[in-house]
């Protein structure tokens, strides 16, 4: 039976903490979306449901929120996780107060920790200010993000304009004094009415001491990485009782390739750095309504069976404006989404088995594509990037990659790790 509900604003979010889990020896399944009632397995101890809610109107964000929650419920979690960004994407409208709000409001609970950190990927928060390696959040590139563009790297000030309630920080220095202090640090704010707290964390010991100091919170908020010490936290309380090969997928053959949508730096490198064949979709043409798909899945067809292959629809940022500008950002992303999950169906059918994706929106488009409902997670490849099996008689291999994870060889890498 579950312990852990995971509901996620994204796709990639959603595999990235449900990788997490599984090294923590969660036996771990995703879902596509809100799960039917009876669809989950019993072998399981942690959900996680992967949503598209961090750029919908937050109304919306935080009903499809509860409605997870239900379904979690209902599956036997007795433990419950918002996971968003490690760089925190949200505006002053939301979505990240206004769901966190509605879902402790539904759990009857007085408080939510606040813990965006991921340190071996760079993001560490310090006097609830976010960091991305050596540099403030608002110094990024997400300062330019096209639908959240952060500008502001205390997450102190940016939740408290996201809710009506008291939002509040449990620094470093009292993090580092020990689960113990920092669980009461929590409750003497819980007192004060403090409903949201941010959470300092540098390293992953910050983010075992944190795992323990919440192990009996109904809700707890943030990246993947503060889950590193749930597992540890909930086997110590007896909701675990045992700590199973967690990352066991069966063995799939048949050809490998990968889609790549995301435009973030870490992904135009990982597509530069790629020694395969290489397609580069040309996504003017795609938002004039050619038929850019059809002709790049015959080339797919004619190099399948040598090794993998890319096809990329990214660009760097300055030409994603001006594609925007020329043609609307939502018609733009629309039509390269619309034409990878055509790939994404049309390289499934001619053999494609391992199929590596790049950017939470892909993702998204790529399994809605090719109806999969579920997944098992398995081994890591990168920090936040394992590979997955789609649930089903046929299983499929994915990596559904956060525009900003994995490294440079990232892509050569998936597959030698299989």
């Amino acid at each position: 039976m579950a312990v852990l509900g995971v509901i996620a604003d994204d796709f990639t979010g959603a595999t990235d903490i449900a990788g997490m889990l599984v090294k923590g020896g969660m036996r771990t399944i995703q879902t596509i979306g809100v799960p039917p009632q009876g669809t989950i397995p019993d072998d399981v101890d942690a959900v996680v449901v992967a949503l598209k809610t961090r750029s919908i109107p937050a109304k919306d964000a935080a009903a499809q929120s509860l409605e997870a929650l239900k379904a979690l419920q209902a599956a036997g979690c007795v433990r419950f996780f918002f996971k968003y960004c490690s760089t925190f994407d949200s505006t002053d409208a939301g979505n990240i107060g206004p769901v966190s709000d509605a879902l402790l409001d539904a759990l009857k609970a007085k408080q939510a920790t606040y813990c965006p950190a991921f340190p071996v990927n760079g993001r560490t928060i310090f006097f609830g200010h976010l960091f991305v390696g050596d540099l403030l959040l608002s110094d990024t590139h997400m300062r330019h993000h096209p639908l959240t563009p952060m500008t502001d790297s205390s997450l102190v000030r940016v939740l408290a304009r996201q809710t009506k309630h008291k939002v509040g920080l449990a620094p470093l220095k009292q993090v580092q004094s020990g689960s113990a202090s920092l669980r009461a640090a929590l409750d003497k704010l819980a007192a004060e009415n403090v409903r949201h707290v941010v959470v300092d964390a540098v390293a992953d010991t910050d983010l075992g001491i944190i795992g323990e100091a919440v192990g009996d919170d109904a809700l707890v908020t943030g990246g993947s990485g503060v889950a590193l010490g749930l597992p540890a936290a909930y086997r110590r309380r007896g909701l675990l009782t045992h700590k199973p090969n967690a990352d066991t997928l069966p063995k799939v053959a048949g050809a490998a390739a990968v889609l790549a949508g995301s435009c973030s730096t870490a992904t135009l490198s990982q597509i530069a750095a790629f020694k395969g064949p290489h397609l580069a979709l040309d996504t003017d043409a795609i938002c004039r309504g050619e038929p850019v798909g059809e002709k790049a899945l015959a080339w797919a067809k004619d190099k399948l069976g040598n090794g993998a292959i890319l096809l990329s629809a990214s660009d760097k940022p300055d030409a994603v404006k001006a594609l925007q500008a020329k043609y609307g950002v939502e018609k733009s992303s629309q039509a390269i989404e619309k034409t990878m999950a055509a790939l994404a169906r049309g390289l499934v059918a001619a053999g494609v088995s391992r199929l590596v994706v790049a950017g939470g929106e892909t993702s998204g488009a790529v399994v809605g594509a090719l109806d999969v409902t579920a997944l098992r997670i398995g081994p890591e490849i990168d920090p936040g990037v394992p590979w997955t099996a789609s649930v089903g008689n046929k299983p499929l291999l994915l990596a559904l990659k956060s525009g900003n994870f994995g490294a440079t060889d990232f892509f050569t890498k998936a597959f030698e790790r299989l």
